[in-house]
């Protein structure tokens, strides 16, 4: 039996004011994983929505299923249907949850993205796992698509266009992961 992949969706949470446009790539990536037969993981906020949890949301719409990796002590997410596994990390947001999040992920996607999606672009960058950017969305996910995070040059941040390209390499990067 072959083990599902674990895809994170990192992205800007609803503070960062994300657009239309951001919310549609968000949809769609959900629901290409859903039909990928393969988990979407992301990170469960407790206060707000984000385009993670949209994500999420989409992707629970065509009976994907989703891991959400919260802060702190407890279970209670934002929106308690986006996710069908909660794993409450003990640690804080910014402070460690971040680590958790992005070592429980074959392959991270990001859209858009303020300091939460960079801190765990910076995770990923230091483990080695695959990193692919929605280059036609704001944010990190705009700013570093194609390019290696510093002179190290450890792994290459892979630019795509569209959700459907994201998702087919995020399988195929994920597979040498």
């Amino acid at each position: 039996m072959k083990r599902k992949l674990q895809i994170g969706i990192m992205g800007s949470a609803a503070s960062g004011k994300y657009s239309d446009k951001e919310v549609k790539l968000a949809k769609e990536l959900g629901k290409l994983i859903a039909k990928s037969d393969n988990f979407l993981v992301f990170g469960a906020e407790k206060d707000q929505e984000s385009l993670s949890t949209i994500a999420a949301l989409e992707c629970k719409k065509f009976a994907g299923t989703t891991i959400g990796i919260t802060y702190g002590k407890d279970k209670k997410i934002f929106d308690q249907k986006s996710a069908d596994i909660i794993i409450p990390c003990g640690l804080e947001r910014g402070g460690g949850r971040e680590f958790v999040l992005i070592s429980s992920c074959d392959v991270i996607i990001t859209i858009a993205g303020g300091g939460g999606t960079l801190n765990e672009i910076a995770v990923a960058y230091q483990l080695y796992i695959p990193i692919i950017s929605l280059e036609n969305s704001g944010g990190w996910s705009k700013k570093l698509s194609n390019s290696f995070l510093d002179n190290r040059k450890r792994l290459f941040i892979k630019g795509v266009k569209t959700p459907v390209e994201a998702i087919t390499l995020a399988i195929k990067e994920s597979k040498k992961h």
